[in-house]
């Protein structure tokens, strides 16, 4: 096992070697990449914050009409269990 983990490392550092050799002939930094992610990150942190807040409206709304009814139903199946 310890062998496929070895074997497993060298490929990966292998694999990375020529990668980063690839992306510094198109003039890419590991500091502009980071950067880039660090943006993107942010931009999708953002959506998911918007998305719930919008929803956040449409629930708290929702919930006034399912609430009533889901509890006037249990109430009912309680009664007809006793």
């Amino acid at each position: 096992m310890a062998r496929n983990v070895g074997g497993t490392i060298a490929k990966i550092a292998i694999a990375s070697l020529v990668v980063g050799l690839i992306l510094s002939a198109f003039d890419i930094s590991p500091r502009r990449a980071l950067e880039g992610l660090g943006g993107a990150a942010q931009s999708a942190m953002e959506m998911v914050a918007n998305f719930f807040a919008w929803a956040l409206e449409y629930i708290i709304v929702g919930a006034a009409v399912v609430v009533p009814i889901w509890l006037i139903m249990v109430l009912l199946r309680s009664r007809r269990g006793n």
